[in-house]
């Protein structure tokens, strides 16, 4: 919806929402040639229903400099909750992209006309990062243009064994999963999202991200830190009531919940590095997750896939990337939902040490109590 008369009455009742910003107004629509940057370039230029749209930064690939875009709706007011959706991370895991960007133009056409969700972003603050990795998702890569995995480049270093190469290393830029020099400063997109997360996240009381990725396993799975130890994380309570929630509200949903750390151990894990930053926020609680879509069951099913890059990573049948579309809008739309309601099901007192105590006979066995 354009700025315009018809939206007067709307920033009138919604005063967070305020008029279209000129950072908005002077993006130039660019034609990258990567569909799903094309789509953020329409976003931002249309503009319109409280959107915030700015550039965190532009990322060099060749001659071309690719724009990270970043898109921000709701209540500014650090008492609200907040919940940031990302994607693109990795630049051959096109899908989380398209997860995160389905999600935001869901938002955008209901705000047209949805009273619900008008009023929950009354509460709750909105951000979004679809394309987190431009240049590896022009150069159809998993790492940037640096050769640098992002999902590796925390300065964090894991209390354990990784396994070797998957979970990062400083070998050289030419194998998989490097993490850069440990002389280097941060990639700029790993800078880009850190700021963010500071700024739009941690500024709040409460907030959750969520990291949209696939290529792991036949199930969908939903992981949450360490992935640099198996110690438990101090809000383990706080997972376990919001995995409690889920079973409760989608009580046939296909999800694996779990800590990264039962699958394997990873160095500069970006978000147990976040996760570990916001401890030192007083009173803030951020509670990072991440959606790892299970890509191995659309090889299963078509194993022609295993002959093309994109296909390990990506559903190449269109039904069924339809089908994984409406499959993680609906658990963003809960998550959303739980971010905004999240003092109703936070435990607290006793109720919060059986949280505790449930989780670590779930997830780390009865010895671990």
């Amino acid at each position: 919806m354009r700025a315009g008369r018809g939206n007067f009455r709307h920033r009138m009742r919604y005063p967070w929402i305020g008029t279209q910003s000129v950072c908005v107004r002077i993006i130039a629509m660019e034609h990258t040639g990567i569909d799903e940057l094309d789509e953020l370039e329409q976003i931002a230029a249309a503009g319109g229903s409280g959107l915030e749209a700015r550039i965190l930064c532009r990322v060099e690939c060749g001659t071309r400099q690719l724009p990270v875009h970043a898109f921000c709706l709701g209540n500014r007011d650090p008492c609200a909750p907040a919940i940031g959706i990302f994607g693109g991370v990795h630049g051959l895991e096109r899908i989380g992209a398209q997860v995160a960007i389905t999600f935001l133009q869901s938002i955008l056409s209901r705000l047209r006309w949805d009273t619900t969700l008008q009023s929950q972003l009354e509460r709750l603050r909105l951000v979004f990062v679809p394309v987190v990795n431009p240049g590896g998702m022009w150069r159809r890569t998993r790492a940037n243009p640096n050769g640098v995995d992002l999902m590796r480049n925390a300065p964090l270093d894991a209390v354990g064994k990784p396994p070797f190469l998957i979970g990062g290393h400083r070998l050289g830029p030419h194998l998989p999963w490097y993490r850069g020099s440990a002389a280097a400063a941060p990639e700029v997109e790993s800078a880009a999202v850190c700021r963010l997360v500071e700024e739009e996240l941690l500024s709040h009381r409460f907030s959750i991200a969520v990291d949209c990725h696939s290529g792991f396993g036949v199930s969908d799975r939903i992981w949450f830190p360490y992935a640099h130890t198996v110690q438990p994380i101090p809000h383990l309570a706080e997972m376990h009531a919001l995995l409690e929630i889920l079973d409760q509200t989608h009580s046939h949903h296909r999800y694996v919940f779990e800590p990264q750390s039962r699958q394997y151990l990873a160095h500069g894990d970006l978000w147990d590095h976040l996760y570990l930053h916001s401890l030192g926020h007083g009173d803030r609680m951020f509670l990072p997750l991440t959606l790892e879509m299970g890509s191995w069951l659309w090889v299963k099913k078509n194993p022609r896939q295993l002959f093309s890059r994109h296909g390990i990573f990506n559903p190449l049948i269109e039904h069924r990337r339809q089908r994984v579309l409406r499959r993680h809008l609906a658990w963003l739309d809960f998550m959303t939902r739980a971010a905004s309601g999240y003092a109703l099901w936070l435990p607290a007192g006793g109720a919060r040490e059986q949280h505790r105590l449930q989780a670590m006979g779930r997830w780390y066995g009865a010895a671990a109590r």
